[in-house]
C-alpha cells in the first residue's frame, strides 16, 4: 500500500501550530487528536452494491502508519462503507468478514440487505482493513500487502504430507519459509496487527461522531472486535462475535485447532451425509464412505492431483460451495476409477448442483468433466502472497518455531490425517522471527455484559470449542449455540430464524440472550437435520419450516457473503 501524506496535519503545519498557537497544541492530547480535523469524504464505492435499492458510499480514513508513535510523519489510508439507516438511527455497526486480511467494505451492504430491521435503525459501516487495500480498486495505491515469492523458492513436487521422508518434510516447508521471509521484507508489515487496526476502528468511531460503536465481526473478526473492546472498553457498544476464536487466548491456536475441527467435520458430517445422499457411488455406511475416499484419493493422485491437493478440498469447507466443490472431486474420482457413468446416482437436486459447478468453475458439464482436467487447473504453487494474513496471524503475538510445528504435525497427523500430516509443515508462524510490536489486552469486566457469541458446532474453520474457552475465561459474556450447524458465519447469513432473532433482539432491544441453544439447519440437498453427537447438549427442538422458509430471502446473496468470509477464513493458504 502506498504511503500517503498526510492531509490534516503534516510535520511542517505542526511545527507552526507550537510556534503560533501554544493554547492549540496543548488541546491535542491523544493521538487521535491530530487526525479528527479531517471530514469524511463520501463517495461512490469502487464495488458494486450488493443491494441496487439501497445506497451504499465510501470514503478514505487518514490514520497514521504507526498509532505507537503518530507524528511520525508517514500516513496511510484506510477505505470505509456505509450504508445510512433507513429510519430513525441508534448509532453504527461496523462490520468485518475476518482473515485475517479479509476486505469488509462490501459486507456493509449485504449485511444492511439481509437485516433490513437492523438496517432501518443502524448505519452498517463496513472496512477494508490496513494491509488490504480498497475494495474494487486496481491501480497500484489500492492494493493491499502483498508480498512476492521467488518461484525458485517453491516446491515442484506433487506433495503429500503423509510421506514423512526427510526430503518430503523440507520440501513442504519451503513455501512457508519464503512466505515469512518475503512478508518480513516488506516496510508496512509491522503495523498491519490487530493493536493497530483496533486503533484505526476507534479513529472511525470518533470521526463518525458516536459515543460508542457496535460492531458484528466473523471469524478472525471476533478476534478483532474483542481486542478493541478490550482497548478501548468505554468505546465499545453492543459486540456481536460470530464464528469465534478463543480472543482470550492465542491467535494461532485458531489455527492450530484446524486438523481436529476438519477431521470431526469430515467422518462425523460429511462422510454420513454423502453415504446417505448417494450410497450407490460411496456406500451406504460412513465407514464405507470413508474407504471410498482414501480409493478415490489413490486414483486422484494417478491422474495429477498430488495427496495434498485432494486433502486441501475438505479441510475448511465452512460454506455450500466448499461443501459441493469436495463432492464434486470426491464423487467423480469415485465413479472414475469403478469405470461408472459420472453423475449416475447422484439425487437430482444434488446432480444440478454439481453440474451447474462443473460449469462455472471448469466450463463443462457435469457429464464432460473428468479428474484429470481438474488436477490441470488446480493451482500448485504461487508468486503473490497476501501478506495481511500473516502480519496480523504472525505479528500479533509470539510465535512457536518452525521446529514446534514440526513436533505438531508429528503428533496431529496419526490422530487428524486429513489435514494434521500437512498444517504443521505449511504454516508461516514457524518462520516468523519479528517479535511483536504491542501486547494486546484481554476482555475487561466491564465489556463482558456487552458481547453475545454464536457458534457452530461443528464449524471446520472455527471450532466450538474455541469459542467456548474464550466464553468460560470472561465471565458475563453470553453465547448462542447452534446444534448440529456445519457452516462458517451464522447471523444474517445461514438463514436462521432463531439465530438471526436472538442477535436482533440483542441489536434493537438492548436485551442480550443468556447461555443458549438455536437448532440448526439440513444439510445441502436435505429437507431434515440428522442429529450428531457432539460439544452441543442437545434441546430437542426443531426449526419450524414456516419460520425457517420465511427467513430464507436473499439465498444467493448469502450463499455470495458465505463464500467470501470462507475463502477469507480457509486454513489453506
Amino acid at each position: 500500500m502506498r504511503r500517503l501524506v498526510r492531509s490534516v496535519v503534516t510535520p511542517a503545519t505542526l511545527v507552526l501550530a507550537l510556534a503560533t498557537t501554544p493554547v492549540a497544541a496543548q488541546a491535542a492530547t491523544t493521538p487521535f487528536d491530530l487526525y479528527l480535523d479531517q471530514e469524511l469524504s463520501w463517495g461512490a464505492c469502487l464495488f458494486a452494491s450488493p443491494d441496487p435499492t439501497r445506497d451504499i458510499e465510501c470514503a478514505q480514513v487518514t490514520a497514521p502508519r504507526d498509532w505507537a508513535v503518530p507524528d511520525a510523519g508517514v500516513d496511510l489510508r484506510v477505505s470505509i462503507s456505509r450504508v445510512k439507516a433507513s429510519g430513525e438511527r441508534l448509532g453504527a455497526i461496523l462490520v468485518n468478514p475476518g482473515g485475517p486480511g479479509a476486505q469488509g467494505s462490501s459486507l456493509a451492504g449485504a449485511l444492511a440487505a439481509l437485516q433490513p430491521s437492523v438496517s432501518e435503525r443502524y448505519d452498517f459501516v463496513g472496512m477494508d482493513p490496513r494491509g488490504t487495500g480498497q475494495e474494487g480498486g486496481t491501480a497500484p495505491d489500492q492494493l493491499g500487502l502483498v508480498c512476492e515469492i521467488p518461484n525458485d523458492r517453491l516446491s515442484t513436487a506433487d506433495l503429500d504430507a503423509r510421506d514423512r521422508s526427510p526430503s518430503s518434510i523440507a520440501e513442504h516447508q519451503k513455501a512457508p519459509r519464503a512466505v515469512a521471509e518475503a512478508c518480513q521484507s516488506k516496510a508496512l508489515t509491522p503495523y498491519v496487527t490487530t493493536w493497530q487496526t483496533a486503533h484505526d476502528m476507534e479513529l472511525i468511531r470518533q470521526l463518525l461522531g458516536d459515543d460508542t460503536l457496535n460492531y458484528v465481526g466473523y471469524s478472525y473478526g471476533t478476534w478483532l472486535g474483542a481486542k478493541y473492546a478490550s482497548l478501548f472498553p468505554a468505546s465499545a457498544g453492543k459486540m456481536v462475535l460470530d464464528s469465534s476464536v478463543n480472543w482470550q487466548g492465542r491467535l494461532q491456536a485458531a489455527f492450530e485447532a484446524f486438523p481436529m475441527i476438519g477431521q470431526r467435520q469430515r467422518d462425523n458430517v460429511y462422510l454420513p451425509w454423502a453415504a446417505r445422499q448417494f450410497p450407490e457411488i460411496v456406500g451406504d455406511t460412513p465407514a464405507e464412505a470413508a474407504r471410498t475416499w482414501e480409493a478415490a484419493r489413490e486414483y486422484a493422485k494417478t491422474v495429477g492431483i498430488s495427496g495434498d491437493n485432494y486433502d486441501r478440498l475438505f479441510v475448511g469447507m465452512g460454506g455450500q460451495l466448499q461443501w459441493l466443490l469436495a463432492t464434486l472431486v470426491f464423487t467423480l474420482a469415485a465413479q472414475e476409477m469403478q469405470g461408472e457413468t459420472v453423475g449416475a446416482g447422484l439425487p437430482a437436486a444434488v446432480r444440478a448442483e454439481l453440474d451447474e459447478l462443473a460449469r462455472s468453475e471448469y466450463g463443462v458439464p457435469l457429464a464432460g468433466l473428468t479428474l484429470r482436467r481438474i488436477a490441470t487447473e488446480t493451482p500448485e504453487d504461487y508468486t503473490l502472497f497476501p501478506g495481511t494474513r500473516v502480519a496480523v496471524a504472525c505479528g500479533d503475538q509470539p510465535t512457536r518455531s518452525a521446529t514446534w510445528y514440526r513436533r505438531l504435525s508429528d503428533r496431529q497427523g496419526p490422530q487428524y490425517p486429513l489435514f494434521g500430516w500437512a498444517y504443521g509443515l505449511t504454516e508461516p508462524c514457524g518462520f516468523w522471527s519479528d517479535p511483536p510490536r504491542q501486547t494486546l489486552p484481554e476482555l475487561p469486566a466491564s465489556v463482558a455484559a456487552k458481547v453475545l457469541v454464536v457458534q457452530a458446532e461443528f464449524d471446520p474453520q472455527t471450532g466450538y470449542e474455541q469459542a467456548r474457552a474464550a466464553v468460560r475465561a470472561a465471565p458475563g459474556v453470553s453465547m448462542v449455540s447452534v446444534d448440529d450447524a456445519t457452516f462458517h458465519a451464522q447471523y444474517a447469513i445461514d438463514g436462521n430464524p432463531c439465530v438471526d432473532g436472538m442477535v436482533n433482539v440483542f441489536l434493537l432491544h438492548n436485551s442480550r440472550p443468556s447461555d443458549a441453544t438455536c437448532p440448526g439447519l439440513p444439510l445441502p440437498g436435505e429437507s431434515e437435520v440428522y442429529p450428531v453427537a457432539g460439544p452441543v447438549k442437545r434441546d430437542g427442538r426443531k426449526l419450524d419450516p414456516a419460520a425457517r422458509a420465511s427467513a430464507d430471502s436473499l439465498p444467493e446473496l448469502r450463499e455470495q457473503v458465505r463464500e467470501r468470509i470462507t475463502r477469507a477464513n480457509s486454513p489453506i493458504h
